[in-house]
Order: C-alpha cells, then sequence, then structure tokens
C-alpha cells in the first residue's frame, strides 16, 4: 500500500483557519434563519433579541438593518423601523426590502420623501402599479398634477373602486386641460355609486367643459326626473347650461326659470339668465328677471352689475351708470384688484395685518412696484380719506409704483381713485386712459374713467365708455362662470 501523504505545519494550520471559517458561517446562517423564523412567524421581540447581537457582528448587512426594520415596524415603532431601512439603504441604495419598507413608512405619513424612492424602486419594476399608484397619489398632494396624471394613468383598474382617488386623477386632468379625459374618469366614479346626486352633478359639470351637452343631460336625466331630489336648483342649472349649448334656448330659460322658482334667492341663477338675455338679445326680459332678483336680495353686487350691463344694452345709460354706482357702492372690494384682493384674503380679509405684511416687505425691498401698489390700494381700500396722512402715504406709494413701472394697469388705476378723491378730476382721467392702454379690460379703470369725465361736464364719450364697460362685465362674468365650473371638480380633499 501506499503511505498517505504527511500533512505539513502549513497545511495544517490552513485546515484548521477553514474549519474555523465554515463553522462560523454555519452559525451566522443559522442566525438569520433563526431572524427569518421569528419575522415570519411575527414574534416581533424575539427578531428584535436575535438581531441585536447579529449586527453587532455584522454592522454592514444591509439584510440585516432591513430585517431590523422590518421588526420594529412590526412592533409599530415607525420612527425605529424607518432609521432602520435608511440605514440598509446607505448600505445598499438598491436593496429592495429596505426600499420597499422605508416607502411604505413615509407614504402612510403623507410625506414627500417617498416620492425618489418611489422613483428608484420604478427603475427596477417600471410596469409596477401600486408603486405608479402611490407615486400619483403623493404628486397630487405636492401640486405637481403633471407628473401625477402620468402615473395616474399608469394605474390600471387599481383605483376603479376608490372614488377619492378617480377624483384627484380627474382634478388633475382639469388642471392640465384635458377635461374630455377627466369626465371618462369621473364616469368609472359614478358608477361605483350610481345614486350620488352629487357625483352626477359634478361629471356633467366636467361633460359641460369638455363641450359634451347631450352627455351632460344624459347623466343629469335621473336628477331631472326626480323633481324632490336634494339641490334640485343646481341640477336644473347645469341643465340650463346643456341645454344653451345645444342651442336650445327655449328649453335653457325655461329650465332657468323652474331653477328660480325652486331658489329664488340663489343670485347665481338670476345671473345665468342675464347672461342668456344679454346672448340672444333680450335686455329687458334679462332686466326683469334680475330686477326680481334684487328686490329678494338687494344687496347682491352682482345683480346690479348685471342689470347695469342690460340697461346700457337699451340705451338706458343713467340707469346702467346708476346701477354700476350701486354695486361699486354695496362691494367696495371691487375696486381692489385681484392681487390686492388675493392678499386680503390670504389675511383673513384682515386688511390691517394685510398692509402690516406688505409693509415688512416694502422694508426690504423699497423700490418693489407691486408692493408699492398693493400698500397703497390697501391704504385706499380701510378708508383713507384726503388730507390725513394714510391718504398722503397711499398717493405717495402709487406715483412711486407708477414711476416705477409705467405699464402697471392697476397701479395707475388706484392712483386715479386717489385722485378722485381728492377731487383732481383731470388727473384722474389721465391715468385711467394709460391704465386701460396698458390692460383694456382694467373695470375700475373705465368705471372711473366714467366718473372722472362726469365730473368734469364732459358728457360726450360716456355713452361709449359705458358699452365698453358693459362688454368686459359680460365677459368677465361668463370667465367667472367658466372658472367656477372648474373649481367645483377642485373641491375633494387630497386622498391618503
Amino acid at each position: 500500500m501506499m503511505a498517505q501523504p504527511a500533512i505539513g505545519r502549513v497545511g495544517l494550520a490552513f485546515l484548521l483557519a477553514l474549519s474555523g471559517f465554515l463553522t462560523e458561517a454555519m452559525g451566522q446562517n443559522s442566525g438569520l434563519d433563526a431572524i427569518r423564523s421569528a419575522l415570519g412567524e411575527k414574534q416581533f421581540p424575539r427578531a428584535l433579541g436575535l438581531l441585536g447581537p447579529a449586527l453587532r457582528v455584522s454592522p454592514d448587512s444591509s439584510e440585516l438593518w432591513a430585517m431590523q426594520g422590518t421588526a420594529y415596524a412590526g412592533e409599530g415603532e415607525k420612527k425605529e423601523a424607518l432609521r432602520s431601512f435608511q440605514r440598509s439603504l446607505k448600505i445598499s441604495p438598491n436593496y429592495l426590502p429596505a426600499l420597499e419598507g422605508a416607502i411604505q413608512i413615509e407614504y402612510e405619513a403623507g410625506s414627500k420623501d417617498a416620492i425618489p424612492l418611489l422613483r428608484r424602486m420604478l427603475l427596477f419594476r417600471p410596469a409596477d402599479a401600486i408603486s405608479h399608484g402611490m407615486l400619483a397619489v403623493l404628486e397630487y398632494q405636492e401640486g405637481n398634477c403633471v407628473a401625477a396624471a402620468a402615473d395616474f394613468e399608469k394605474v390600471g383598474t387599481l383605483f376603479d373602486a376608490q372614488p377619492t382617488a378617480l377624483h384627484a386623477y380627474a382634478i388633475c386632468l382639469m388642471r392640465s386641460s384635458e377635461p374630455a379625459k377627466a369626465a371618462q374618469v369621473l364616469g368609472r366614479a359614478l358608477a361605483l355609486n350610481p345614486d350620488n346626486a352629487g357625483e352626477r352633478r359634478l361629471l356633467a359639470s366636467v361633460q359641460l367643459l369638455a363641450k359634451q351637452p347631450n352627455q351632460a343631460l344624459a347623466t343629469l336625466g335621473p336628477l331631472l326626473e326626480n323633481n324632490g331630489s336634494e339641490n334640485q336648483a343646481e341640477t336644473l342649472e347645469l341643465a340650463a347650461t346643456a341645454y344653451e349649448a345645444n342651442k336650445n334656448t327655449p328649453q335653457a330659460v325655461s329650465t332657468l326659470r323652474q331653477a328660480i322658482l325652486v331658489d329664488p334667492g340663489n343670485v347665481n341663477l338670476y345671473l345665468d339668465f342675464a347672461n342668456l338675455a344679454y346672448a340672444h338679445d333680450s335686455f329687458q326680459v334679462g332686466i326683469d328677471v334680475v330686477s326680481d332678483g334684487i328686490a329678494l336680495e338687494p344687496k347682491a353686487a352682482a345683480l346690479y352689475f348685471a342689470r347695469g350691463v342690460l340697461y346700457v344694452q337699451l340705451a338706458e345709460y343713467a340707469k346702467g351708470e346708476n346701477d354700476f354706482e350701486k354695486a361699486y357702492e354695496l362691494d367696495p372690494s371691487q375696486s381692489l384688484s385681484s392681487a390686492a384682493q388675493g392678499l386680503a384674503a390670504a389675511q383673513q380679509n384682515d386688511l390691517d395685518r394685510a398692509l402690516a405684511k406688505v409693509q415688512t416687505s416694502l422694508a426690504r425691498k423699497p423700490n418693489d412696484a407691486i408692493l408699492l401698489y398693493l400698500e397703497a390700494e390697501i391704504l385706499a381700500e380701510r378708508g383713507a380719506e384726503p388730507g390725513t396722512a394714510e391718504f398722503r402715504a397711499a398717493m405717495r406709494s402709487a406715483r412711486r409704483a407708477v414711476a416705477l413701472e409705467p405699464t402697471l394697469a392697476a397701479a395707475r388705476s388706484i392712483l386715479a381713485t386717489l385722485y378722485l378723491d381728492a377731487g383732481q378730476n383731470r388727473e384722474a382721467i389721465e391715468q385711467c386712459r394709460k391704465a386701460l392702454e396698458s390692460d383694456p379690460k382694467n373695470q375700475t379703470a373705465l368705471y372711473h374713467l366714467i366718473q372722472g369725465l362726469r365730473k368734469t361736464g364732459d358728457q360726450r364719450e360716456i355713452p361709449d365708455l359705458l358699452k365698453r364697460l358693459a362688454v368686459v362685465r359680460s365677459q368677465a362674468a361668463r370667465e367667472q362662470s367658466e372658472r367656477y365650473q372648474y373649481r367645483v371638480v377642485d373641491q375633494d380633499a387630497p386622498p391618503r
């Protein structure tokens, strides 16, 4: 027999080392199996007890950190779980179990920090509907409707049982000027609850914006058949709009009259009727109906504006001008530009707070024409009287705003208002004309130009200016009505 070769010192040392390594590896595998078993059986405290020693031995193991995150999440310790998942991702940025765990925690908290994690996940799973759905919801909450709409489109039928998510999708499509697609999405929401009257009106509103009057009437059909349904006047108002879009004006008029009988205190219905009358040269009929509305709602400035527009079409300029004057008297905020109104609204209509905010900004940017104009407008709105320090401050700011930005029509308009209050009528007329050069649709400038000319005794231009103001006012009313329909869709709270 051949003798077996002897093992040298080096060979023996190698085998001993290898034996130790294998023993350690087997121990590690055994430890991982025990941790996996504990997690699988939802024995999270036991898993955490095993993970502590394991992580001390292998602190750079992304798998162990992800396991710890899972165990903490199972125990409801969301902060600790997120820290563990983040530690795992720091070691291995694309480790999917850690990525999934971190996404879940951030998403449930509504955190935008989930967005980059979801986008990373989609690099590995580009067709994953759930990831696209979560990303769409978070993007919607962040106001990024362009990205959200693209992700909503990739979720397939995932949200078909979730009307709130479908509403969010529809809102994003509306903000992207895609009302036809939004109508399709809201149709899916209506299918979940066909007896929901509010859902039907919402869909009909969007169908009207998508130029689909026949579909809108079909959607409203069940509500129109049920005369006693809730918010029947709103249903009839939408139906009247659809009939008019179908060029069925007699039916539109009849439906609006019915709506007014159902809800005689609803100012919007009289305004709709005024618009119909204006569009079809039925000015006296419109005046009669709006006058009925004024009798019931004598403090509704919008009704006086609407009737003033109709009077001007009949060349009854004195009556039209009286109605415009009454409207401005009832609603002084008409003199505020949209920027100043927005600022005042942001301060809960507290003009003192609005003024303080503007003046704080002016301290940092003293030559900002917009801020100077806003200061002048808010001071005027607060009732600054000629001869007072506040009035002089408003005049100073308005003049500086105009000097810094000559084409800022709103600044010229408020400067004209101040000149009128101070009895400087010719200076007011000059500012109104310059304001209208920059902004031909500036209603306040038009109205104050009429006032200024009347005070100087120059009546020649006034009839034409009243006609112009009536046209501008009518256009603004139609645009406001359309914006209102868009806002109806935009009222849903962000989904979670």
